[in-house]
């Protein structure tokens, strides 16, 4: 019959990334934010409108100097004694007007009709029409296309009100044109639309007046490639600035996060190292000096992987003490048995049965113990703290052992305010044992007629209490001791093997995880000898 071969569940051995996930989340944060704001900056919508209307103001005054001069200096009388304009001397006026302001001028007859239009030329071949040609395509032409994209989206997202469409008639009247018709009714008037060719077109008319006698109404328009370049000019500065920016952020961004990813990297590599480790050369690096979270973190896990080390060589020492103190009971017990087996004596087999009751009575009892400082850890984690009135407390328990002390002739003083409030947070029943096992360590040192004196106050921020008897008192050197597992100093006459010695042990376990302390010590009579223990429990106020 063969087994199957263990299955290796560890994780696999975490690999180096080049670009962590908490850099990569920390570059998105800080790069996206400065993306949206630059998006928002070149949006530019009401920059772009202001050099519209500053565009449109300037052509409405161009528009009323051409149309003055025009009134003045192209019209004549004609035989019936009326004002009219002379289609040759305007245009003539026209094309030179316009040369100097780039705007191309029209000029329009009451009837709708088109007198002259300032990119027609009348040569000796006849009419010409000027069409002018798209600029040459600049270096920034593909940052134009795409930011006109952005515009195009900005809009549609913003549900703006799309422009009108501005169209060449093969022969023009002032009927294609809204604001010439308001100009012959004496009225100046504007109009924006969108260019086939991209951009906008911007106009503007103005009558022509003689006498306040409307001959014509001059149209003046412009397309936007200016006010585009302008606006291209300032997002491209703008782009500029948010590359640089970019880069700063970048590099900041990593700084950052390379002081928060490089630290936990380091701290997870050594944690993982420790984990897998059999021995305490790898340790959890130091990282006090930063005086930040990650810092806090480090020492954290110092202390932790301390606590550890010091929980195993507990575990380690309590496996070895438990194997030692099992070993002699059940050294003698196997003697016990060996030795009846040979015996024929009913005496001796009889004085052998009762060692080997004793023995087993004793394993019994250590075990019990044993198993009950084994769980002590887990079941204080679990349980739940309340308020726990020490002095209460002590004085239930004075009833509850005074049978007993009665018994052995020992008497009980309590010196505990029970109206202080002298009230803890802990398991009550962890406390309980550990004040029962003090008052039972008392009442079997006591001699007859002794009294057992158990006090009770505040100290500061914390609660004091003692329990004090008349018995022989620690001896020398052994304050500390009395404490350790299986250590067991017992009144003379009591039989061996009653107590497993972990009683102190198992008390300074239940205070030390309520975070208080508990000492012993002798009080001294008056030729110096000792003459009684005392035991002291300090536990922290809520």
């Amino acid at each position: 019959m063969t087994g199957k071969a263990p299955v290796d569940t560890a994780p696999a051995p975490r690999g180096r990334r080049r670009l962590s996930p908490i850099t990569r989340r920390t570059l998105a944060v800080n790069v996206l934010a400065l993306v949206i704001l630059v998006a928002g900056l070149l949006y530019l919508d009401e920059y772009r409108r202001g050099l519209i209307d500053a565009e449109l103001a300037a052509l409405h005054i161009q528009a009323d100097l051409f149309a003055a001069a025009l009134g003045e200096g192209a019209t004549a009388t004609d035989s019936s004694g009326e004002e009219q304009i002379v289609p040759a001397v305007a245009h003539q006026m026209i094309r030179r007007l316009v040369q100097a302001s780039g705007a191309r001028a029209r000029l329009f007859a009451p009837d709708g009709s088109l007198i002259t239009d300032s990119r027609q030329l009348i040569g000796p071949g006849g009419m010409v029409q000027i069409e002018v040609l798209p600029p040459p395509k600049r270096p920034g032409e593909l940052l134009g296309g795409a930011l006109g994209f952005y515009d195009r989206l900005a809009k549609h997202l913003g549900r703006g009100d799309a422009l009108p469409m501005y169209r060449e008639h093969a022969e023009q009247r002032a009927e294609n044109y809204e604001e010439v018709a308001r100009a012959l009714g004496g009225e100046p008037a504007e109009s924006v639309r969108a260019a086939p060719t991209g951009g906008m077109m911007l106009s503007v008319t103005a009558p022509v007046q003689r006498y306040k006698q409307v001959l014509g109404s001059l149209m003046l328009s412009r397309d936007s490639q200016g006010i585009d370049a302008a606006v291209l000019d300032v997002r491209v500065n703008i782009l500029k600035v948010f590359v640089i920016a970019v880069g700063i952020t970048v590099l900041l961004s990593l700084y950052l996060a390379g002081t928060i990813a490089r630290p936990l990297t380091r701290l997870a590599a050594a944690a993982e190292r420790v984990r897998k480790g059999h021995n305490r050369q790898h340790a959890i690096p130091d990282f006090r000096l930063r005086n930040d979270e990650i810092g806090d973190l480090a020492l954290a896990l110092r202390e932790m992987t301390e606590a550890l080390w010091q929980r195993m060589d507990a575990i380690e020492g309590f496996a070895a003490d438990v194997a030692h103190e099992i070993k002699n009971p059940l050294t003698s017990l196997r003697s016990a048995v060996e030795t009846a087996a040979r015996v024929k004596d009913p005496d001796q087999q009889r004085k052998l049965m009762s060692i080997i009751q004793e023995d087993v009575q004793r394993l019994d009892r250590l075990i019990s113990d044993i198993s009950n400082a084994s769980r002590l850890d887990a079941e204080l984690s679990r349980a739940e703290t309340e308020p726990v009135d020490v002095g209460r407390m002590l004085a239930t328990l004075v009833d509850v052992n005074q049978a007993a002390a009665t018994a052995r002739d020992v008497s009980f003083n309590l010196d505990a305010a029970l109206d202080d409030g002298l009230v803890v947070n802990g398991v009550e029943g962890r406390l309980v044992q550990v004040f029962r096992n003090l008052i039972a360590n008392a009442v079997s040192f006591s001699p007859p007629g002794g009294t057992i004196t158990l006090q009770a106050a505040r100290e500061d921020s914390t609660i004091v209490a003692t329990v004090v008897d008349q018995g022989p008192g620690i001896p020398e050197g052994k304050e500390a001791a009395i404490f350790d597992r299986f250590y067991s100093e017992r009144p003379r006459g009591e039989k061996f093997g009653t107590h497993s010695g972990l009683g102190l042990s198992i008390s300074k376990q239940i205070v030390e995880a309520h975070g208080g302390t508990i000492t012993a010590s002798n009080v001294l009579g008056a030729d110096g000898e000792p003459g009684g223990a005392r035991f002291e429990v300090r536990l922290s106020l809520p």
